[in-house]
């Protein structure tokens, strides 16, 4: 993993701690009580926060929209660890998915599946 994304490595480790002992007065603990529905509610809110920065011009627009992208990425690696999920495994979906058209993919997922 480069280096620059350590730091998500570390907060993942932090978030499934949390999960594990959700020590007290801990935000990511005040998510995890309220489950999928808070956490959920915030990702939904964290989105629409996003692509409003997304439209903002110029180095403060870019530099909001980076802070957006920071808290959507922080509470979806709440929900992964809240779901006991490792980012290395969400990295392993997205590498088994390279190279393949994401219209594809898409569709192959639509495709019934059946017992031969």
């Amino acid at each position: 993993m480069s280096d620059s994304l350590l730091p998500l490595r570390r907060l993942m480790q932090t978030l499934t701690e949390r999960a594990q002992t959700r020590p007290e007065g801990s935000y990511t603990t005040k998510l995890m009580a309220g489950g999928t529905g808070k956490i959920g509610e915030k990702i939904l809110e964290e989105a629409r926060e996003l692509i409003e920065a997304a439209d903002e011009p110029g180095e403060a627009g870019r530099e909001h929209f980076i802070y957006e992208a920071g808290d959507l990425i922080y509470h979806t690696l709440v929900m992964l660890a809240y779901r006991g999920v490792d980012l290395d495994e969400v990295a392993a979906e997205l590498g088994r998915r390279e190279g393949t058209s994401g219209l594809v993919e898409k569709a192959n997922r639509s495709q019934p599946k059946t017992d031969e």
